[in-house]
């Protein structure tokens, strides 16, 4: 695993770390961290609604695969954590089967986890203030591409995110009105159809 400066991207190219990282308490810890920053077991057990010893141990295993650190402290007795990384990617050209097994778990993990957000968001929204109410939702669009021309879309579109994913870790930089959005991408290749297309 490396981890890059430019934008704090965690490339995730071990398969113990992507099965590590697929756990569902994990992630949601990942996400408590980055959405809250630097937070102690206690407080992080508390939000989430699990033990302070559940929420200890998974601390420990995200950091053992580099997810997490301790993070500065105000005083002697809290052990603050916080993300290395905002952004985790893992290697498109796996080799190996245990490698494309664990990619595939950590990717079908966070689908799941997308789509219960998605869930949760259609039962809030009735309640939700103007604009907000509009926004989110599904949206399918097929296109017939080379592997070239969805690579570089794939790569647009991370030039378009690149600066409202800087404001994840500057919270000086989030406008008044922004609030925390999960946009999860799936590119699925399909299979021809019968006649080819």
């Amino acid at each position: 695993m490396s981890l890059e400066s430019s934008g704090r991207r965690l490339v995730l190219d071990d398969p113990a770390a992507m099965r590590a990282f697929a756990h569902p308490v994990r992630l949601a810890l990942h996400e408590l961290l980055l959405r809250s920053g630097a937070t102690t077991a206690a407080d992080a057990a508390r939000e989430l609604g699990i033990s302070q010893a559940l929420a200890s141990y998974h601390l420990r295993q995200l950091a053992k695969y580099g997810l997490v650190e301790q993070a500065e402290a105000r005083d002697e007795r809290e052990r603050p954590w916080k993300v290395t990384a905002s952004v985790q990617v893992w290697d498109d050209d796996v080799t190996g089967s245990e490698r494309s097994a664990a990619r595939s778990l950590l990717e079908q993990v966070l689908a799941e986890r997308a789509l219960s957000r998605l869930v949760e968001w259609q039962e809030a929204r009735r309640g939700e203030e103007e604009p907000w109410r509009g926004v989110g939702g599904i949206g399918n669009t097929y296109l017939y591409v080379t592997p070239q021309e969805i690579t570089a879309l794939g790569e647009a579109v991370a030039d378009l995110l690149r600066p409202l994913m800087a404001r994840v870790d500057d919270a000086a930089a989030r406008p008044e009105g922004a609030r925390p959005v999960l946009v999860t991408q799936m590119v699925i290749p399909l299979a021809p159809t019968a006649s080819g297309d």
